[in-house]
């Protein structure tokens, strides 16, 4: 009988890592929404309710550390990267389990020290973006920035850590037929994308990180104009990182509602599955080619600055591939309030506000209008819509979608589609009021404002209260559902491709709730030989040699004792 200690502290199982991810991820949510209520509490009239300036500045810095770095990024990546990963390609466990025990005590742990520099003296007034001279020691002296990057280089350790796990695991476990594009499910395509984005991307922001710790500690001036350095150099470093970042949250996103649109409409597989993958590798690829368009203020020149721009509109054409396929995906399917899942209509709210995002951000690609728009609240309205709305509507539906696979048990569908439409109209109208502020002139970051916006702010403080309210009932939700104890009788979980194939969640074929390892050995796959229906396995198939006989249709996934209990023999050649 193990213990409590050697289960949580310990573990090794992806089950248990994953919700060790799912708890952080929970935490620092509703600590990045209660310090977010602080904020539109300050702001709701004008006049100074904070009286110290910076404790402003901290709020909100800490309320965008916790909500990128401590609830996106561990829910979607760690929670759900952890959990379906090994059963959607049918295997016992991550390549590395140790590393992965690893990943999440190194955020575990930067958690903590991102914690103790908010409540340091001074607390972290620079921004979420930390530019120089903001974060150089002059302006802010002391531990709570100190506390802050070590944190950030935890937390970028442990990114690395399980993205290199993640990437190990589907090159080297995979089964040999899930080459196949036709065969990977969509989640494991994002993640495999935001995999390859956290490995190249985050040396590049611990590299920033590392020269401004030797800029304020060890009289370096890579940031420092007096000394011969350039505080634009930290702006190109940053959002070198901070571009892909914005995809490594979206992607896993993408992946999750791939997933539940596809279940929701009965459908085999998502509407155009290899256009599907090809728009996430592209939108993965396209990432690293953006990141001037946030610096169109910073003294580029026109040919560069027409460079970002075009670069930037390019990224709208894989998301429109993804927009018009899950619109595709929902087409013929039947939808009722009273008959469909809850989580469809998280799905289709995030097909609908990130589209608004999407749209947008197209006008903020252009370098003409980013200028007039830079560091206003319409950039403000612009990200929340894509992330706000985008990840954190993706992680409730998949939350409420695989909620009964985790723990056999069925929440009221009534609180949990309450919890939708109260986060629906809350997040609506706190954000889209700030497109109109922002092209009146409102800039971001600011405490104070003319009674002008005083209306709009209003208004945007009222839906606040509104999306801090559907937390409290999604909270009540989940303790509804341990307080009564309503199992799972009949399971939502449909057939679809990757049950068709064998490579899927385990949803249709896994006893609720699942143990601590679903599958016990590497499985194998049977194909079939062209007009014969005699079965033989497959234990490693390349793509370039693959006859066009071969087709997806004609793989079935094949237990140890063979296709359809009938064992098979092994003896058979290729």
């Amino acid at each position: 009988m193990k213990t409590w200690s050697h289960r949580w502290l310990k573990s090794v199982n992806h089950k248990d890592i994953g919700t060790i991810y799912l708890y952080m991820g929970l935490w620092s949510g509703v600590f990045g929404l209660s310090l977010s209520h602080c904020m539109r509490i300050e702001l709701s009239h004008p006049g100074e309710w904070l009286q110290v300036g910076y404790m402003y500045h901290s709020i909100m810095t800490m309320h965008a550390f916790m909500m990128i770095f401590f609830f996106v990024m561990p829910t979607s990546i760690g929670g759900l990267g952890n959990w379906f990963i090994p059963l959607m390609i049918k295997i016992k466990d991550l390549s590395m389990p140790r590393l992965n025990n690893l990943s999440v005590w190194l955020a575990l742990g930067s958690l903590f020290l991102m914690c103790m520099a908010f409540l340091s003296s001074g607390g972290l007034g620079c921004g979420w973006t930390m530019y120089p001279p903001l974060s150089n020691s002059e302006f802010m002296d002391g531990l709570p920035i100190d506390l802050a990057v070590f944190s950030l280089h935890m937390a970028g350790m442990s990114s690395i850590a399980g993205s290199i796990n993640f990437l190990v695991t589907i090159f080297n476990m995979r089964m040999g037929a899930l080459f196949f594009m036709s065969l990977n499910p969509m989640l494991i395509w994002t993640l495999f994308g935001t995999s390859i984005l956290l490995v190249t991307s985050v040396p590049v922001l611990a590299a920033g990180l590392t020269l401004l710790l030797l800029d304020r500690h060890f009289s370096t001036s890579f940031y420092y104009p007096e000394g011969g350095g350039d505080p634009i150099l930290w702006q190109h470093l940053f959002w070198f990182f901070g571009h892909p970042e914005v995809y490594i949250l979206i992607l896993p996103a993408f992946g999750v509602i791939s997933h539940i649109l596809c279940r929701s409409s009965a459908k085999l597989h998502v509407f155009g599955k290899i256009g599907m993958s090809w728009a996430s590798m592209g939108i993965a690829w396209m990432g690293f080619l953006v990141w001037g368009h946030h610096m169109f203020v910073a003294g580029l020149d026109i040919d560069t600055r027409a460079y970002f721009t075009a670069a930037t509109l390019m990224i709208a054409v894989p998301t429109g591939v993804k927009v018009f396929n899950w619109l595709a995906t929902i087409f013929g399917g039947v939808y009722s309030l009273k008959h469909s899942h809850p989580s469809t209509f998280w799905a289709v709210g995030f097909v609908l506000l990130f589209t608004i995002g999407g749209l947008t951000g197209v006008i903020l690609a252009n370098a003409a209008l980013s200028t007039l728009l830079h560091d206003s609240y319409y950039v403000v309205a612009h990200f929340h819509y894509v992330l706000s709305m985008g990840a954190v509507f993706a992680i409730f539906g998949g939350f409420w979608f695989w909620f009964p696979f985790w723990t056999g048990m069925v929440p009221r569908k009534d609180l949990v589609l309450t919890h939708f439409m109260l986060t629906f109209i809350g997040v609506n109208f706190t954000f889209f009021p700030m497109h109109w502020m922002g092209l009146t002139g409102m800039p971001r970051r600011y405490q104070d404002y003319p009674d002008i916006h005083s209306v709009w702010q209003a208004i945007s403080t009222t839906g606040g209260f509104c999306s801090y309210l559907a937390m409290g009932l999604f909270i009540s939700a989940i303790w509804e559902v341990y307080l009564v104890q309503r199992p799972l009788l009949f399971a939502f979980f449909v057939r679809s491709e990757s049950e068709y194939y064998g490579t899927g969640a385990g949803e249709g074929n896994t006893v609720l709730p699942c143990g601590s390892h679903t599958n016990s050995e590497l499985p194998k796959f049977v194909c079939y030989k062209h007009k014969e229906k005699k079965p033989y396995y497959v234990s490693v198939i390349i793509w370039r040699f693959l006859s066009k006989e071969w087709k997806p249709q004609n793989i079935k996934f094949a237990s140890p004792l063979g296709l359809f209990g009938e064992r098979v023999d092994e003896s058979e050649e290729l």
